[in-house]
């Protein structure tokens, strides 16, 4: 007899619904490679407490290329599999889809068995250029009729040959469906998106071109605000942009984007990486108000550290401080925490928003920074600074990694080189590291962006309110 078909049990239909699932077994961690010519690749490590191997990478896969630069990746399907919207209610959460940010090519691993992943499907960057006239695919989210990828360049060899944006993906065969935007207004570079699948609207936001990451920051660009500083709201189903904030000018690299996971709140945040004015890092509160129009205001600011330019790179030099480089936030589920990465003083920071509007700093974790290189509790070495951030779903642990970009590294971290994998607690003893939770990745790699097996608190799209 043929079992009766059900959705993934690992798709949920409300944030209080995945808090209350397993604890994760599993983490998916990017590998990529300290330069050009190294290989990139999928680490697997063990999150099973009690097991002879918890806290170990346990199994890897490598690419036969080089050259890919991994950096965001995410899930074939997830929790939006759920909307009233979905044709796709039985598909399976098990393919993990990795983009290369410099080679504009694809990779599918198959991760059904974590222990046996392997890469099931690699589309070519031909492919890509053909059907979508984009490149340089950054950010994988799961839509409720497949999968949605933003990319960070255009056409043409320096991708600047057209503005980059979205294209979308067929979640069962893999192949490239073609560009998602019908009318994209003022929006001309890209980076990071999410949305709201109720309420129907999707906000993205600004990064730079690749000419301004692709060989490390360009100094120029950056003082003269020539890197992204606007986010852009999107009718979802339309396709259309309804509405773009610009911060301002000074707020330079408006990266993740982070809306409430309930989906009856119309609010979410935006992390900038510096304000030219002064080096500070910035957070960006969103809402919409009563008349439908869409809102911001700057709610977390953090201050730079003075240091003595011989212990800086040559890049910051002249300034005489330490910038924060707000590089990466999450929020947890109940939409109480959020966290922020500060790469370059080495601090992760922990945020109570339960009021968005007025947050307030209820934790910190110092690991690595420029300058000040603090040590694991263990006593071994943090490389660069706390970067990528994932929250379990229960919000009880916090992972992040060390790797922003390579050449980033390089120009912020220039005497260092490694990568490594964290985790602190959220529990009775407040926000701290667990001592006994550290990964050094295999030599020439370097550590990006995680995800957990089940989903994450970054990976899911939830389709109704929790009860």
């Amino acid at each position: 007899m043929t079992k009766p078909m059900r959705p993934d049990p690992t798709f949920y239909a409300s944030a209080k619904l995945a808090m209350e699932a397993p604890v994760e077994n599993f983490a998916f961690t990017i590998m990529l490679g300290k330069d050009a010519s190294q290989h990139d690749g999928l680490a697997v490590i063990d999150l099973r407490e009690g097991a002879d191997t918890y806290g170990e990478i346990v199994h890897t896969v490598m690419t036969p290329t080089t050259g890919d630069e991994f950096h965001h990746f995410g899930w074939n399907a997830c929790s939006s599999a759920l909307s009233p919207l979905s044709g796709h209610a039985f598909l399976e959460r098990r393919y993990l889809i990795v983009p290369g940010i410099r080679s504009s090519r694809i990779y599918i691993f198959d991760v059904k068995d974590p222990l046996d992943a392997k890469i099931h499907k690699v589309i070519e960057p031909e492919e890509l250029f053909a059907k979508t006239g984009y490149s340089r695919p950054h950010t994988i989210h799961c839509g409720p009729e497949g999968i949605y990828v933003s990319t960070l360049g255009g056409g043409g060899e320096d991708g600047t040959d057209g503005p980059p944006g979205i294209f979308i993906m067929d979640c069962e065969t893999f192949d490239i469906i073609g560009r998602y935007e019908m009318d994209r207004g003022p929006q001309d570079k890209h980076y990071d998106f999410w949305w709201n699948l109720p309420q129907d609207y999707m906000v993205s936001s600004e990064w730079g071109l690749p000419p301004q990451f692709e060989n490390g920051v360009v100094p120029d660009d950056l003082l003269s605000n020539k890197y992204g500083h606007s986010i852009h709201f999107w009718d979802l189903r339309a396709r259309k942009n309804i509405q773009t904030i610009d911060f301002g000018e000074n707020y330079q690299m408006a990266l993740e984007i982070r809306p409430a996971h309930d989906p009856t709140k119309s609010y979410g945040f935006c992390g900038v990486v510096v304000d030219t004015t002064n080096l500070q890092g910035a957070i960006f509160t969103w809402w919409r108000d009563e008349d439908g129009k869409w809102q911001s205001k700057k709610t977390i600011t953090i201050d730079p550290r003075p240091e003595d330019p011989e212990n800086l790179p040559e890049l910051l030099k002249g300034f005489g401080a330490v910038p924060p480089l707000v590089t990466d936030i999450d929020l947890s589920l109940d939409d109480k925490y959020l966290y922020v990465a500060c790469w370059g003083l080495g601090e992760m920071h922990q945020y109570d928003v339960s009021d968005p509007m007025n947050p307030v700093l209820a934790g910190k974790v110092e690991l690595g920074g420029i300058a000040r290189e603090t040590p694991h509790p263990n006593g071994k070495p943090f490389i660069y600074g706390p970067q990528m951030v994932e929250v379990s779903r229960d919000g009880k642990r916090v992972y992040w990694t060390n790797s922003l970009y390579s050449t980033w590294d390089n120009q912020f971290y220039p005497y260092q080189e490694g990568g490594q994998m964290v985790m602190a607690h959220n529990d009775e003893n407040g926000f701290h590291l667990a001592e006994d939770f550290y990964i050094d990745f295999p030599e020439n790699t370097r550590a990006h962006q995680i995800r957990l097996e089940g989903g994450d608190c970054s990976t899911d799209s939830f389709c109704y309110p929790s009860a």
